[in-house]
Protein backbone atom coordinates (compact mmCIF):
# COMPACT_ATOMS: atom_id res chain seq x y z
CA UNK A 1 0.00 0.00 0.00
CA UNK A 2 1.22 3.67 -0.34
CA UNK A 3 0.60 7.06 1.21
CA UNK A 4 -1.15 8.60 -1.89
CA UNK A 5 -2.31 7.57 -5.08
CA UNK A 6 0.09 9.32 -6.94
CA UNK A 7 2.79 6.95 -4.95
CA UNK A 8 1.43 3.88 -6.40
CA UNK A 9 3.56 3.44 -9.93
CA UNK A 10 0.87 1.29 -11.86
CA UNK A 11 -2.18 4.41 -11.28
CA UNK A 12 -3.96 6.11 -13.59
CA UNK A 13 -3.87 9.05 -10.88
CA UNK A 14 -1.01 11.05 -11.92
CA UNK A 15 -2.61 10.94 -15.47
CA UNK A 16 -5.96 12.42 -14.34
CA UNK A 17 -5.18 14.31 -11.25
CA UNK A 18 -1.86 15.69 -12.05
CA UNK A 19 -1.84 16.13 -15.90
CA UNK A 20 1.62 13.93 -15.72
CA UNK A 21 1.47 12.80 -19.70
CA UNK A 22 3.24 9.02 -19.23
CA UNK A 23 2.38 8.17 -22.97
CA UNK A 24 0.23 5.62 -21.40
CA UNK A 25 -3.47 6.58 -20.66
CA UNK A 26 -5.93 7.62 -22.90
CA UNK A 27 -9.23 9.47 -20.99
CA UNK A 28 -12.06 7.62 -20.48
CA UNK A 29 -15.15 9.09 -21.48
CA UNK A 30 -16.69 9.16 -17.90
CA UNK A 31 -13.30 11.24 -17.16
CA UNK A 32 -13.68 13.75 -19.67
CA UNK A 33 -17.37 14.12 -18.33
CA UNK A 34 -15.82 15.97 -15.17
CA UNK A 35 -15.46 18.96 -16.62
CA UNK A 36 -15.01 21.33 -19.22
CA UNK A 37 -11.47 21.50 -19.64
CA UNK A 38 -8.23 19.61 -18.26
CA UNK A 39 -7.91 21.98 -15.04
CA UNK A 40 -11.14 21.57 -14.10
CA UNK A 41 -11.79 17.81 -14.38
CA UNK A 42 -8.19 17.40 -12.76
CA UNK A 43 -9.45 19.65 -9.73
CA UNK A 44 -12.30 17.21 -9.48
CA UNK A 45 -10.68 13.73 -10.03
CA UNK A 46 -8.25 15.01 -7.26
CA UNK A 47 -11.86 15.65 -5.02
CA UNK A 48 -12.91 12.16 -5.30
CA UNK A 49 -9.63 10.65 -3.67
CA UNK A 50 -10.11 13.24 -0.72
CA UNK A 51 -12.66 10.69 1.34
CA UNK A 52 -11.64 8.63 4.19
CA UNK A 53 -12.43 4.93 3.43
CA UNK A 54 -12.75 3.21 7.07
CA UNK A 55 -10.77 0.23 8.31
CA UNK A 56 -13.78 -2.25 7.98
CA UNK A 57 -14.66 -1.57 4.24
CA UNK A 58 -10.71 -1.69 3.76
CA UNK A 59 -10.68 -5.01 5.17
CA UNK A 60 -13.59 -6.15 3.01
CA UNK A 61 -12.45 -4.60 -0.13
CA UNK A 62 -9.11 -7.10 0.43
CA UNK A 63 -11.21 -9.62 1.13
CA UNK A 64 -12.98 -10.04 -1.78
CA UNK A 65 -10.01 -8.91 -3.95
CA UNK A 66 -7.58 -11.88 -2.48
CA UNK A 67 -10.40 -14.16 -2.79
CA UNK A 68 -11.94 -13.11 -5.88
CA UNK A 69 -15.09 -12.36 -4.96
CA UNK A 70 -17.80 -9.49 -5.46
CA UNK A 71 -18.41 -6.92 -2.89
CA UNK A 72 -21.59 -5.14 -2.81
CA UNK A 73 -25.21 -6.55 -1.25
CA UNK A 74 -26.89 -9.94 -1.38
CA UNK A 75 -29.28 -8.59 -4.42
CA UNK A 76 -25.81 -7.11 -6.08
CA UNK A 77 -24.39 -10.82 -5.90
CA UNK A 78 -27.80 -12.32 -7.08
CA UNK A 79 -27.73 -10.38 -10.28
CA UNK A 80 -23.95 -10.47 -10.66
CA UNK A 81 -24.28 -14.11 -10.47
CA UNK A 82 -27.20 -14.63 -13.00
CA UNK A 83 -25.28 -12.45 -15.27
CA UNK A 84 -22.14 -13.90 -15.26
CA UNK A 85 -23.36 -17.75 -14.71
CA UNK A 86 -21.02 -17.83 -11.86
CA UNK A 87 -20.34 -18.09 -7.94
CA UNK A 88 -19.39 -14.90 -6.35
CA UNK A 89 -19.71 -16.10 -2.73
CA UNK A 90 -17.54 -17.36 -0.73
CA UNK A 91 -18.05 -21.76 -0.64
CA UNK A 92 -18.28 -23.12 2.45
CA UNK A 93 -15.41 -24.41 3.94
CA UNK A 94 -14.77 -28.15 4.57
CA UNK A 95 -16.34 -31.43 3.13
CA UNK A 96 -19.91 -31.02 1.91
CA UNK A 97 -22.78 -32.99 4.49
CA UNK A 98 -23.39 -36.75 3.55
CA UNK A 99 -27.03 -36.78 2.74
CA UNK A 100 -28.67 -39.35 5.01
CA UNK A 101 -31.02 -40.42 3.06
Amino acid sequence: MVGAPAEYPWSSYRSNGLGVDTGLCTPHHEYLKLGRNKQERMAVYRALFKAHVDGKLIEDIRRAVNKGLELGNESFKDEVEVLYGRRVRQARMGRPVKSLI
